[in-house]
Protein backbone atom coordinates (compact mmCIF):
# COMPACT_ATOMS: atom_id res chain seq x y z
CA UNK A 1 0.00 0.00 0.00
CA UNK A 2 0.91 4.05 -0.85
CA UNK A 3 1.50 5.64 2.51
CA UNK A 4 0.74 9.29 1.99
CA UNK A 5 2.12 11.78 4.54
CA UNK A 6 -0.15 14.92 4.50
CA UNK A 7 1.32 16.39 7.91
CA UNK A 8 1.86 20.00 7.51
CA UNK A 9 0.65 20.21 3.77
CA UNK A 10 -2.25 21.97 2.09
CA UNK A 11 -4.49 18.62 1.04
CA UNK A 12 -6.35 20.31 -2.13
CA UNK A 13 -2.27 20.45 -3.59
CA UNK A 14 -1.70 16.42 -3.03
CA UNK A 15 -2.46 14.85 -6.50
CA UNK A 16 -3.04 11.62 -4.92
CA UNK A 17 -6.32 12.61 -2.29
CA UNK A 18 -7.32 14.39 -4.98
CA UNK A 19 -7.83 10.98 -7.18
CA UNK A 20 -9.36 9.41 -4.47
CA UNK A 21 -11.68 12.20 -4.12
CA UNK A 22 -12.77 12.02 -7.84
CA UNK A 23 -12.77 7.96 -7.97
CA UNK A 24 -16.76 8.56 -8.55
CA UNK A 25 -15.82 9.72 -11.92
CA UNK A 26 -14.80 6.41 -12.69
CA UNK A 27 -17.94 5.30 -14.72
CA UNK A 28 -16.11 6.90 -17.67
CA UNK A 29 -17.74 7.50 -21.79
CA UNK A 30 -15.09 4.61 -22.75
CA UNK A 31 -18.29 1.94 -21.44
CA UNK A 32 -21.22 4.50 -21.89
CA UNK A 33 -21.43 4.27 -25.62
CA UNK A 34 -21.83 0.41 -25.47
CA UNK A 35 -23.94 0.35 -23.19
CA UNK A 36 -26.32 2.92 -24.86
CA UNK A 37 -26.17 0.59 -27.82
CA UNK A 38 -27.35 -2.68 -25.14
CA UNK A 39 -30.12 -0.49 -23.89
CA UNK A 40 -31.56 1.11 -27.34
CA UNK A 41 -31.27 -2.45 -28.87
CA UNK A 42 -33.21 -4.45 -25.49
CA UNK A 43 -35.60 -1.37 -26.22
CA UNK A 44 -36.02 -2.22 -29.87
CA UNK A 45 -35.92 -5.65 -29.58
CA UNK A 46 -36.65 -6.95 -26.79
CA UNK A 47 -36.39 -10.87 -25.75
CA UNK A 48 -34.74 -11.73 -28.69
CA UNK A 49 -32.16 -9.26 -27.75
CA UNK A 50 -32.09 -10.11 -24.12
CA UNK A 51 -31.54 -13.65 -25.18
CA UNK A 52 -28.68 -12.92 -27.69
CA UNK A 53 -26.85 -10.98 -24.85
CA UNK A 54 -27.10 -13.86 -22.41
CA UNK A 55 -25.37 -15.91 -24.93
CA UNK A 56 -22.97 -14.13 -25.47
CA UNK A 57 -22.16 -12.25 -21.96
CA UNK A 58 -23.02 -15.09 -20.15
CA UNK A 59 -21.85 -17.84 -21.94
CA UNK A 60 -25.31 -19.49 -21.86
CA UNK A 61 -26.91 -21.99 -24.37
CA UNK A 62 -30.25 -20.44 -24.46
CA UNK A 63 -32.77 -21.04 -27.65
CA UNK A 64 -35.46 -19.19 -26.57
CA UNK A 65 -36.55 -16.22 -24.20
CA UNK A 66 -38.68 -18.81 -21.70
CA UNK A 67 -35.72 -20.02 -20.59
CA UNK A 68 -34.48 -16.96 -19.01
CA UNK A 69 -37.34 -17.75 -15.91
CA UNK A 70 -36.26 -19.74 -13.30
CA UNK A 71 -39.17 -21.63 -11.94
CA UNK A 72 -39.75 -21.02 -8.42
CA UNK A 73 -40.07 -24.72 -7.66
CA UNK A 74 -36.30 -24.56 -8.30
CA UNK A 75 -36.01 -21.55 -5.36
CA UNK A 76 -37.66 -24.21 -3.15
CA UNK A 77 -35.26 -27.32 -4.12
CA UNK A 78 -32.74 -24.73 -3.55
CA UNK A 79 -33.42 -23.88 -0.13
CA UNK A 80 -34.16 -27.56 0.88
CA UNK A 81 -30.53 -28.83 -0.69
CA UNK A 82 -28.24 -26.34 0.58
CA UNK A 83 -26.17 -27.54 3.48
CA UNK A 84 -28.08 -27.22 6.71
CA UNK A 85 -25.24 -24.32 8.29
CA UNK A 86 -25.73 -22.30 5.27
CA UNK A 87 -29.33 -22.32 5.29
CA UNK A 88 -29.37 -21.38 9.30
CA UNK A 89 -26.85 -18.25 8.55
CA UNK A 90 -29.27 -17.29 6.08
CA UNK A 91 -32.41 -17.54 8.20
CA UNK A 92 -30.56 -16.03 11.08
CA UNK A 93 -29.33 -12.86 8.97
CA UNK A 94 -32.46 -12.90 7.71
CA UNK A 95 -34.72 -12.24 10.87
CA UNK A 96 -32.08 -9.54 11.83
CA UNK A 97 -32.37 -7.82 8.50
CA UNK A 98 -36.13 -7.48 9.08
CA UNK A 99 -35.83 -6.92 12.50
CA UNK A 100 -33.73 -3.50 12.16
CA UNK A 101 -35.51 -2.57 8.55
CA UNK A 102 -38.99 -2.40 10.48
CA UNK A 103 -37.77 0.56 12.46
CA UNK A 104 -37.77 2.27 9.38
CA UNK A 105 -41.48 1.63 8.73
CA UNK A 106 -42.98 5.32 8.10
CA UNK A 107 -46.99 6.53 9.10
CA UNK A 108 -49.39 8.82 6.80
CA UNK A 109 -51.13 11.33 8.65
CA UNK A 110 -54.05 13.51 8.40
CA UNK A 111 -54.84 17.04 10.32
CA UNK A 112 -56.92 18.99 10.67
CA UNK A 113 -54.69 22.23 10.96
CA UNK A 114 -57.64 24.81 11.04
CA UNK A 115 -61.58 24.22 10.37
CA UNK A 116 -62.52 23.41 7.05
CA UNK A 117 -58.65 22.49 5.71
CA UNK A 118 -57.60 18.92 6.41
CA UNK A 119 -53.76 18.07 4.82
CA UNK A 120 -51.90 14.86 5.20
CA UNK A 121 -49.63 12.03 3.51
CA UNK A 122 -50.34 9.27 2.69
CA UNK A 123 -47.51 6.54 2.25
CA UNK A 124 -47.70 3.23 -0.13
CA UNK A 125 -45.47 0.54 -1.30
CA UNK A 126 -44.15 0.40 -4.80
CA UNK A 127 -46.30 -2.06 -6.60
CA UNK A 128 -43.03 -3.71 -8.83
CA UNK A 129 -39.17 -3.71 -7.83
CA UNK A 130 -36.14 -5.18 -9.56
CA UNK A 131 -33.42 -6.25 -7.71
CA UNK A 132 -30.21 -7.31 -9.29
CA UNK A 133 -27.95 -9.29 -7.83
CA UNK A 134 -24.49 -9.77 -9.27
CA UNK A 135 -23.03 -13.21 -10.25
CA UNK A 136 -19.71 -12.44 -11.78
CA UNK A 137 -16.51 -12.34 -9.95
CA UNK A 138 -18.50 -13.98 -7.08
CA UNK A 139 -21.91 -14.94 -5.48
CA UNK A 140 -23.30 -13.06 -2.97
CA UNK A 141 -26.83 -14.00 -1.19
CA UNK A 142 -26.23 -11.75 1.36
CA UNK A 143 -26.94 -9.16 -1.55
CA UNK A 144 -30.37 -10.54 -2.48
CA UNK A 145 -31.07 -10.20 1.82
CA UNK A 146 -30.41 -7.07 2.00
CA UNK A 147 -32.38 -5.85 -1.17
CA UNK A 148 -35.16 -8.26 -1.01
CA UNK A 149 -36.16 -7.90 2.74
CA UNK A 150 -36.53 -4.31 3.46
CA UNK A 151 -38.96 -3.97 -0.08
CA UNK A 152 -41.10 -6.35 1.65
CA UNK A 153 -41.29 -4.97 5.11
CA UNK A 154 -42.49 -1.54 2.74
CA UNK A 155 -45.19 -3.91 1.60
CA UNK A 156 -44.18 -3.98 -2.11
CA UNK A 157 -46.55 -6.12 -4.46
CA UNK A 158 -43.95 -8.10 -6.48
CA UNK A 159 -40.28 -8.51 -6.68
CA UNK A 160 -38.56 -9.86 -9.86
CA UNK A 161 -34.97 -10.38 -9.11
CA UNK A 162 -31.91 -10.85 -12.07
CA UNK A 163 -28.73 -12.77 -11.79
CA UNK A 164 -26.42 -13.99 -14.19
CA UNK A 165 -26.17 -17.85 -13.85
CA UNK A 166 -27.02 -17.55 -9.86
CA UNK A 167 -26.21 -20.74 -7.62
CA UNK A 168 -28.52 -22.54 -5.33
CA UNK A 169 -27.08 -20.46 -2.13
CA UNK A 170 -28.31 -17.44 -3.86
CA UNK A 171 -31.92 -19.01 -5.27
CA UNK A 172 -32.54 -20.34 -1.32
CA UNK A 173 -31.71 -16.30 -0.59
CA UNK A 174 -34.13 -15.65 -2.60
CA UNK A 175 -36.86 -18.50 -0.90
CA UNK A 176 -36.27 -17.07 2.52
CA UNK A 177 -36.46 -13.36 1.33
CA UNK A 178 -39.76 -14.28 -0.86
CA UNK A 179 -38.71 -13.44 -4.26
CA UNK A 180 -41.33 -13.95 -6.98
CA UNK A 181 -39.75 -14.15 -10.03
CA UNK A 182 -35.98 -14.62 -10.92
CA UNK A 183 -34.56 -14.48 -14.08
CA UNK A 184 -31.00 -16.03 -15.51
CA UNK A 185 -29.86 -12.41 -17.04
CA UNK A 186 -27.41 -9.73 -16.05
CA UNK A 187 -25.59 -6.78 -17.26
CA UNK A 188 -26.77 -3.61 -18.90
CA UNK A 189 -29.54 -5.76 -20.56
CA UNK A 190 -30.95 -6.87 -17.66
CA UNK A 191 -31.51 -3.68 -16.16
CA UNK A 192 -32.66 -2.48 -19.34
CA UNK A 193 -34.97 -5.26 -19.68
CA UNK A 194 -36.63 -4.49 -15.71
CA UNK A 195 -36.49 -0.62 -17.12
CA UNK A 196 -38.72 -0.99 -20.27
CA UNK A 197 -40.00 -4.35 -20.16
CA UNK A 198 -40.23 -7.36 -22.29
CA UNK A 199 -42.76 -9.74 -23.65
CA UNK A 200 -40.53 -11.98 -20.42
CA UNK A 201 -39.18 -9.71 -18.37
CA UNK A 202 -41.92 -7.16 -16.51
CA UNK A 203 -41.30 -3.50 -16.14
CA UNK A 204 -40.80 -2.78 -13.00
CA UNK A 205 -40.93 0.71 -11.14
CA UNK A 206 -37.37 0.77 -9.34
CA UNK A 207 -34.19 -1.42 -9.78
CA UNK A 208 -32.08 -1.50 -6.62
CA UNK A 209 -29.00 -3.53 -6.19
CA UNK A 210 -25.22 -3.61 -6.90
CA UNK A 211 -23.12 -4.94 -9.92
CA UNK A 212 -20.55 -3.75 -12.35
CA UNK A 213 -19.41 -1.01 -14.52
CA UNK A 214 -22.01 -1.78 -16.99
CA UNK A 215 -25.06 -1.96 -14.99
CA UNK A 216 -24.22 1.21 -13.07
CA UNK A 217 -23.97 2.99 -15.91
CA UNK A 218 -27.03 1.14 -17.45
CA UNK A 219 -29.14 2.02 -13.83
CA UNK A 220 -27.56 5.92 -14.78
CA UNK A 221 -28.78 6.28 -17.95
CA UNK A 222 -32.11 4.80 -17.51
CA UNK A 223 -33.13 6.68 -14.29
CA UNK A 224 -35.89 8.23 -15.41
CA UNK A 225 -37.76 5.61 -16.98
CA UNK A 226 -37.48 3.90 -13.89
CA UNK A 227 -36.49 5.11 -10.52
CA UNK A 228 -32.92 3.21 -9.14
CA UNK A 229 -31.79 2.99 -5.67
CA UNK A 230 -27.83 4.77 -6.57
CA UNK A 231 -25.57 4.74 -8.89
CA UNK A 232 -23.11 2.04 -6.95
CA UNK A 233 -19.64 1.85 -7.56
CA UNK A 234 -16.54 -0.48 -6.74
CA UNK A 235 -16.66 -1.23 -3.01
CA UNK A 236 -14.49 0.70 -0.49
CA UNK A 237 -12.97 0.89 3.04
CA UNK A 238 -11.67 3.39 5.18
CA UNK A 239 -9.93 2.72 8.24
CA UNK A 240 -9.33 4.97 11.13
CA UNK A 241 -6.89 3.88 13.43
CA UNK A 242 -4.75 4.97 16.45
CA UNK A 243 -2.20 3.42 18.36
CA UNK A 244 -4.77 1.37 20.19
CA UNK A 245 -5.31 -0.66 16.77
CA UNK A 246 -4.46 -4.18 16.08
CA UNK A 247 -2.25 -3.53 12.82
CA UNK A 248 -3.06 -7.22 11.50
CA UNK A 249 -6.64 -6.53 12.47
CA UNK A 250 -6.71 -3.04 10.07
CA UNK A 251 -4.85 -4.81 7.16
CA UNK A 252 -7.03 -7.87 7.16
CA UNK A 253 -10.39 -5.41 6.98
CA UNK A 254 -8.76 -3.64 4.16
CA UNK A 255 -8.10 -6.80 1.94
CA UNK A 256 -12.31 -8.04 3.07
CA UNK A 257 -13.22 -4.99 0.25
CA UNK A 258 -9.82 -5.46 -2.16
CA UNK A 259 -10.68 -8.60 -2.77
CA UNK A 260 -14.27 -7.99 -4.02
CA UNK A 261 -12.95 -6.46 -7.32
CA UNK A 262 -9.61 -5.09 -8.79
CA UNK A 263 -11.19 -1.65 -8.49
CA UNK A 264 -12.10 -1.62 -4.65
CA UNK A 265 -11.23 0.95 -2.50
CA UNK A 266 -8.68 0.12 0.72
CA UNK A 267 -7.95 3.33 3.13
CA UNK A 268 -6.63 3.92 5.80
CA UNK A 269 -6.38 7.31 7.95
CA UNK A 270 -3.56 7.18 10.90
CA UNK A 271 -2.00 9.96 13.21
CA UNK A 272 0.78 7.64 13.59
CA UNK A 273 3.21 6.82 11.00
CA UNK A 274 4.75 3.76 12.90
CA UNK A 275 0.83 2.25 12.70
CA UNK A 276 0.72 3.55 9.10
CA UNK A 277 3.94 1.08 8.33
CA UNK A 278 2.96 -1.77 10.63
CA UNK A 279 -0.38 -1.87 8.77
CA UNK A 280 1.26 -1.92 5.39
CA UNK A 281 3.48 -4.87 6.12
CA UNK A 282 0.48 -6.85 7.57
CA UNK A 283 -1.36 -6.29 4.34
CA UNK A 284 1.63 -7.40 2.37
CA UNK A 285 1.81 -10.30 4.15
CA UNK A 286 -1.70 -11.23 4.71
CA UNK A 287 -2.03 -10.73 0.42
CA UNK A 288 0.20 -13.98 0.34
CA UNK A 289 -2.79 -16.47 1.75
CA UNK A 290 -5.46 -15.16 0.08
CA UNK A 291 -7.19 -17.15 -2.07
CA UNK A 292 -8.46 -13.81 -4.00
CA UNK A 293 -5.39 -13.30 -4.12
CA UNK A 294 -4.97 -11.61 -7.67
CA UNK A 295 -8.13 -9.07 -7.29
CA UNK A 296 -6.79 -7.98 -3.77
CA UNK A 297 -3.40 -7.54 -5.23
CA UNK A 298 -4.34 -5.12 -8.03
CA UNK A 299 -7.12 -3.20 -5.66
CA UNK A 300 -4.22 -2.67 -3.68
CA UNK A 301 -1.74 -1.32 -5.89
CA UNK A 302 -4.23 0.74 -7.79
CA UNK A 303 -6.06 2.35 -4.71
CA UNK A 304 -4.78 1.24 -1.81
CA UNK A 305 -3.52 3.70 0.36
CA UNK A 306 -1.91 4.47 4.06
CA UNK A 307 -2.97 8.30 4.91
CA UNK A 308 -0.80 9.77 7.92
CA UNK A 309 -2.41 12.92 9.55
CA UNK A 310 -1.53 15.24 12.48
CA UNK A 311 -4.21 14.16 14.82
CA UNK A 312 -7.54 12.23 15.00
CA UNK A 313 -9.60 15.50 14.65
CA UNK A 314 -7.99 15.99 11.02
CA UNK A 315 -8.50 12.41 10.46
CA UNK A 316 -12.47 12.88 10.91
CA UNK A 317 -11.65 15.81 8.44
CA UNK A 318 -10.03 13.51 5.89
CA UNK A 319 -12.46 10.82 6.37
CA UNK A 320 -15.63 13.60 5.78
CA UNK A 321 -13.58 14.34 2.39
CA UNK A 322 -13.57 11.34 1.17
CA UNK A 323 -16.76 10.67 2.31
CA UNK A 324 -16.57 6.28 1.88
CA UNK A 325 -18.85 3.48 1.57
CA UNK A 326 -17.69 1.79 4.84
CA UNK A 327 -15.57 3.71 7.22
CA UNK A 328 -14.30 1.81 11.00
CA UNK A 329 -13.56 3.94 13.42
CA UNK A 330 -11.04 1.45 15.05
CA UNK A 331 -9.83 4.05 17.99
CA UNK A 332 -9.34 3.78 22.19
CA UNK A 333 -12.59 5.91 21.91
CA UNK A 334 -14.23 5.33 19.11
CA UNK A 335 -17.75 7.17 20.34
CA UNK A 336 -15.81 10.27 20.64
CA UNK A 337 -15.51 10.75 17.06
CA UNK A 338 -18.98 9.78 16.08
CA UNK A 339 -20.20 13.48 16.18
CA UNK A 340 -17.47 14.34 14.10
CA UNK A 341 -18.18 12.11 11.13
CA UNK A 342 -20.38 13.39 8.78
CA UNK A 343 -20.18 11.75 5.48
CA UNK A 344 -19.99 7.71 5.48
CA UNK A 345 -22.50 5.00 4.08
CA UNK A 346 -21.57 2.77 7.01
CA UNK A 347 -20.15 3.92 10.22
CA UNK A 348 -18.23 0.73 12.49
CA UNK A 349 -17.31 1.52 16.20
CA UNK A 350 -14.90 0.09 17.75
CA UNK A 351 -11.58 -2.71 17.08
CA UNK A 352 -14.35 -5.76 17.18
CA UNK A 353 -17.06 -4.11 14.87
CA UNK A 354 -15.60 -5.57 11.10
CA UNK A 355 -17.25 -4.51 8.36
CA UNK A 356 -17.62 -7.92 7.00
CA UNK A 357 -19.94 -8.42 10.18
CA UNK A 358 -22.45 -5.83 8.46
CA UNK A 359 -22.08 -7.36 5.34
CA UNK A 360 -24.06 -10.32 6.49
CA UNK A 361 -25.87 -10.57 10.02
CA UNK A 362 -25.71 -7.06 11.95
CA UNK A 363 -29.01 -6.08 10.44
CA UNK A 364 -28.44 -2.30 8.92
CA UNK A 365 -28.29 -2.56 5.01
CA UNK A 366 -24.97 -3.33 3.27
CA UNK A 367 -26.10 -1.71 -0.14
CA UNK A 368 -24.38 1.85 0.31
CA UNK A 369 -22.84 4.79 -1.66
CA UNK A 370 -19.55 4.70 -3.28
CA UNK A 371 -17.33 6.93 -4.74
CA UNK A 372 -18.40 9.82 -2.52
CA UNK A 373 -21.68 10.17 -2.94
CA UNK A 374 -22.11 9.12 0.43
CA UNK A 375 -21.94 13.14 0.81
CA UNK A 376 -25.77 12.83 -0.26
CA UNK A 377 -26.89 9.26 -0.61
CA UNK A 378 -28.35 7.18 2.07
CA UNK A 379 -28.12 3.27 2.82
CA UNK A 380 -30.83 1.11 1.24
CA UNK A 381 -33.90 1.17 3.37
CA UNK A 382 -37.44 0.89 3.51
CA UNK A 383 -38.36 4.24 2.54
CA UNK A 384 -36.76 3.75 -1.20
CA UNK A 385 -39.70 1.06 -1.43
CA UNK A 386 -42.36 3.76 -0.49
CA UNK A 387 -43.74 7.11 -2.29
CA UNK A 388 -45.83 9.72 -0.58
CA UNK A 389 -48.88 11.44 -2.18
CA UNK A 390 -49.80 14.98 -0.44
CA UNK A 391 -53.49 14.30 0.73
CA UNK A 392 -55.31 17.81 0.54
CA UNK A 393 -59.45 18.80 1.84
CA UNK A 394 -60.75 22.23 1.82
CA UNK A 395 -64.39 23.08 2.55
CA UNK A 396 -66.03 26.10 1.41
CA UNK A 397 -65.30 27.88 5.02
CA UNK A 398 -61.33 26.81 4.08
CA UNK A 399 -61.67 27.91 0.70
CA UNK A 400 -62.48 31.60 2.24
CA UNK A 401 -59.33 31.79 4.69
CA UNK A 402 -56.61 30.98 2.11
CA UNK A 403 -58.72 32.14 -1.65
CA UNK A 404 -57.29 36.02 -1.24
CA UNK A 405 -53.39 35.57 -0.72
CA UNK A 406 -53.34 32.58 -3.58
CA UNK A 407 -54.90 35.42 -5.70
CA UNK A 408 -51.96 37.84 -5.25
CA UNK A 409 -49.61 35.07 -5.82
CA UNK A 410 -51.26 33.87 -8.87
CA UNK A 411 -51.10 38.03 -9.97
CA UNK A 412 -47.69 38.27 -9.19
CA UNK A 413 -46.25 35.21 -11.12
CA UNK A 414 -48.94 36.00 -14.11
CA UNK A 415 -50.73 33.01 -14.25
CA UNK A 416 -53.93 34.19 -14.90
CA UNK A 417 -56.12 30.66 -15.38
CA UNK A 418 -54.51 30.07 -11.80
CA UNK A 419 -56.27 32.97 -10.47
CA UNK A 420 -59.37 32.65 -12.71
CA UNK A 421 -59.63 29.26 -10.96
CA UNK A 422 -60.36 30.61 -7.30
CA UNK A 423 -62.15 33.94 -8.66
CA UNK A 424 -65.14 31.24 -9.97
CA UNK A 425 -65.78 29.72 -6.81
CA UNK A 426 -65.80 32.99 -5.44
CA UNK A 427 -68.83 33.99 -7.79
CA UNK A 428 -70.71 30.95 -7.99
CA UNK A 429 -69.86 29.24 -5.13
Amino acid sequence: MKIVDLRGLIWEENEHLERIKKRGELLSEEYEETVKRIIEDIRQRGDEALVEYTNRFDRANVSRAGELEIPYSELRRAYESVPSDLRDALEFATARIRKFHQRQLENGFLVEEEEGIILGQKVVPLERVGVYVPGGKAQYPSSVLMNVIPAKVAGVDEIVMVSPNPNPATLAAAFIAGVDRVFRIGGAQAVAALAYGTELVPKVDKIVGPGNIYVALAKKLLYGVVDIDMVAGPSEILVIADESANPAWVAADLLSQAEHDELAGPFCITPSFEMALKIKEEVEKQLQTLERNEIARKSVEKWGTIFVVEDLEEACRLANLIAPEHLEVATRDPWRLLPKIKHAGAIFLGHYTTEPLGDYVLGPNHTLPTGGTARFYSPLGVYDFLKRSSVIYVSKEGFEKVKDPAKVLAQYEGLTAHRRSIEIREENG
